[in-house]
């Protein structure tokens, strides 16, 4: 008898050391107090919407198994190699600009952008046979309706400062004032359709006045733009940006898709809310 309550009481210990910070369980795989507080963080959610954003993923994650979807290293290489190339970076030097800017190591990196290339693959396996492209009614409709949320700026009229002394042009940054002759400096005017996506969002981000964060300048040295003015574009015609608009209305018919397929995919897991943050 003592031997059985023994054999009761490690049997229950066990099993509380188990779920012991385990906030959900989705099918057999565990999310944690931790994960829910992270996601909290990066996310700037609450506990209920942060954590419903976990299950999804964990979903996602046993449909990727279940569909046998991989990725490769090759594969991860590549997109990197082009993210690299949009910003005319070598490869090395995209590892110091993530570094820098988001505080990613290049072994981290290529994990979020293994994780973003089966996600793509699971959302083209899902949706993309069931979407047609929108008509040409519906590409007006979603044109009157989000004008202003297609607006960009045409240019930003900026000042360039180089430098092969990164410590040197991270004090200018800081302090306007600096001077150094070993920083040199051009001012030009950057028009937004001509240059890289990330540029663009990054240079749309700083306030005027302002300097950007301190980035490798393709040619071993380092670079930072010195916002002065950011110059408003003109309403543009529907067809100059057709395939913008072509591209939301798939993105959002993408997304209905996969919403719709989730919440079924939800209603029929087996899934344990335990506990959540205090």
């Amino acid at each position: 008898m003592l031997k059985i309550l023994l054999t009761l009481l490690l049997t229950t210990m066990l099993n509380a050391a188990i779920y012991d910070g385990v906030a959900v369980v989705v099918e057999d795989k565990a999310i944690t107090l931790l994960d829910v507080e992270k996601a909290m963080q990066e996310t700037h959610l609450d506990a209920k919407k942060a954590t419903e954003v976990l299950i999804r993923k964990k979903l996602e994650e046993l449909e990727i198994q279940k569909r046998n979807i991989s990725v490769t290293s090759s594969e991860v290489y590549a997109d990197i190699k082009k993210m690299a190339e949009r910003n005319h970076l070598s490869i090395s030097e995209l590892y110091d600009a993530v570094r820098e800017s988001n505080g990613l190591t290049s072994s981290a990196l290529k994990e979020k952008i293994k994780e973003k290339l089966l996600s793509q693959k699971l959302y083209s396996a899902i949706a993309m046979t069931s979407i047609s492209e929108p008509s040409d009614e519906e590409v007006q409709e979603f044109y009157e309706l989000h004008k202003k949320e297609l607006e960009h700026p045409s240019s930003f009229d900026v000042i360039i400062y180089n430098a092969n002394n990164k410590a040197l042009l991270e004090e200018k940054v800081h302090n306007p004032m600096f001077y150094s002759p070993q920083i040199n400096s051009s001012e030009q005017t950057l028009e937004y359709n001509k240059i890289s996506p990330e540029l663009a969002a990054l240079l749309a981000k700083t306030p005027p006045d302002t300097f950007t964060a301190v980035l490798p300048n393709g040619k071993g040295g380092f670079m930072s733009f010195y916002v002065k003015s950011v110059i408003a574009a003109k309403d543009e015609a529907i067809d100059a940006i057709r395939p913008q608009i072509i591209n939301a209305i798939m993105g959002q018919k993408r997304e209905q898709i996969l919403g719709d397929y989730f919440a079924r995919l939800r209603d029929n897991a087996d899934i344990n809310i335990i506990r959540m943050p205090e």
